[in-house]
């Protein structure tokens, strides 16, 4: 038996598929809605079926954060005391990665080879966060003319509503979840409908350790209860990633009630190519990058704005690379890249290659379904160039295997291209001189700028974007920023620990 027909005729190891999990025990739905039908992306096949909560369900979940962290211990907790639950996460998490990783791959078309490596990190995020008990500043004291003791102690900022897209659903979860918990918040974790599996392993886990009840609260749902989470006044603070377009709709909600909120949203990211470099090199970047998750990252670098002398040079090198692409079954060691997640992201991006034909982009490389693969929601990874920069391909953000080649008069032109759109998340400068990356990196308008590559530091020093790719920063540090309030505490003497 093959790889993949071993892992596809596996039983589906998840507990309580049929239930959500709140105040610390699986609940049986209290509407009678229809579940929720999984697909594999590469068989067009339902594989498991997952509960919809309706708005009684999503009332108790929210309930039950309020609950455990108005009256419960876990806020006030030493940090180190929760630092050790994170540990067991990470203990849990490691030990069942290989089935974690078979759902994202069958939920959502990576490669398995992938999805196994990027399993392995997700635990490390949580034992980085254990850490910061010992390193974080969380009581800072001060000087003050009031008071012989001051200090500004870092609060946890209080229920939290964790909402995660289907791409990378887990990963997603963890620069939430992680900092949430070491502050002493209590989540509500809203999981995606398309790809729940790896979020409810991680729910079985946390449910092993003892998490204490209702400090964290998982269910499924469609828009209607995610509004509901977002407007319920008893939600402190939001923390989203998804579109842009639903992240604005969010931040309205939020300020309407002062709730905090912290936003990961769309990409249109540029790597800006300098007359000096390699080309080759950019080219296997770029294909690399592209195919690792079908092109479904915000972060992608899908326009690549190069010289216009050596353009039609690049667009040929990169077609071929594109061209040489293996696409098959995820599961399949010989695989590069496998399929979308969904028959409507396929359409999508389908439409998106249409258009740019349409508006006059050369079609250097794919651009259709393979012939050779009637099974899955497949997309050949496609390359155009001589892209206008104001074309809709380079425009809007296609989440899928598509990349815009722009070709630019000069460094000065090449940097007004890369900010010349409303997403500034993630970019890169391709360059042999150090000098003149710094020079360009300080003048792109993004979140994060990489040297040669694409590089994304989520883990220690924090991820995130400008203009309409968020607001705020995910992880390192800096994410812990996100999950606390500052309290100026002022005493006529310094508590007994203090001194």
């Amino acid at each position: 038996m093959s790889n993949a027909s071993s892992i596809r005729s596996t039983p589906i190891a998840l507990r309580h598929p049929d239930k959500f999990f709140i105040d610390g025990r699986w609940t049986a739905p209290k509407h009678d809605l229809p579940p929720f039908e999984v697909i594999d992306s590469a068989t067009e096949e339902v594989f498991y079926t997952v509960a919809q909560a309706g708005p009684d369900d999503m009332d108790a979940a929210i309930a039950a954060a309020r609950r455990a962290f108005d009256h419960g211990e876990w806020p006030f907790l030493e940090h180190a005391e929760r630092a050790e639950y994170l540990r067991k996460l990470a203990d849990g998490l490691r030990a069942r990665s290989e089935e974690m990783a078979a759902f994202w791959t069958r939920q959502t078309g990576p490669t398995y080879a992938m999805s196994q490596a990027s399993m392995q990190r997700v635990p490390m995020a949580y034992e980085f966060y254990a850490d910061q008990a010992e390193s974080y500043p969380w009581v800072a004291p001060g000087e003050s003319m009031m008071s012989k003791w001051a200090a500004v102690v870092a609060e946890p900022v209080g229920v939290v509503a964790a909402i995660v897209p289907w791409n990378t659903p887990l990963s997603l979860a963890t620069w939430k979840l992680a900092p949430a918990l070491l502050t002493g918040c209590t989540v509500v974790l809203k999981l995606p409908a398309e790809a729940p599996g790896e979020l409810l392993v991680l729910t079985e886990v946390a449910e092993e350790i003892g998490l204490p009840p209702g400090v964290l609260n998982v269910v499924t749902g469609r828009r209607g209860v995610t509004e509901q989470l977002v407007r319920d006044p008893r939600v402190d603070k939001i923390g989203f990633t998804g579109s842009s377009e639903v992240g604005k709709k969010i931040a309205v909600a939020a300020s309407e009630r002062l709730a905090r909120f912290t936003l990961e949203l769309g990409g249109k990211s540029a790597a800006v190519v300098l007359d000096d470099y390699d080309l080759e090199k950019v080219a296997a970047v770029i294909t690399g990058q592209e195919i690792s998750l079908t092109g479904q990252n915000c972060s992608s670098l899908t326009r690549v704005i190069v010289p216009e002398h050596r353009h039609a040079e690049f667009a040929e090198m990169l077609g071929a690379a594109f061209s040489a692409v293996k696409l098959g079954d995820p599961f399949d060691e010989a695989t590069q890249m496998g399929p979308v997640a969904m028959q409507r992201q396929q359409k999508s991006i389908l439409q998106y290659i249409d258009t740019g034909v349409r508006e006059g982009a050369t079609l250097v490389a794919g651009g259709h379904r393979p012939e050779h693969l009637q099974r899955g929601w497949f997309v050949e990874p496609t390359v155009f160039a001589n892209v206008d920069p104001n074309a809709t391909i380079a425009q809007e953000e296609i989440f899928g295997p598509v990349v815009s080649i722009i070709p630019s008069k000069d460094e000065a032109d090449a940097i007004a291209i890369a900010n010349g759109t409303p997403f500034g998340l993630n970019s890169a400068v391709f360059t042999d001189d150090p000098d003149r990356a710094w020079h360009v990196a300080r003048r792109l308008r993004a979140g994060t700028v990489g040297h040669n590559g694409f590089k994304v530091e989520s883990l220690l020093l924090g991820f995130g974007g400008v203009k309409e790719s968020g607001y705020g920063r995910e992880g390192g540090s800096m994410g812990i920023g996100a999950y606390v309030e500052p309290k100026t505490v002022l005493l006529d003497d310094a508590p007994a620990r203090f001194k």
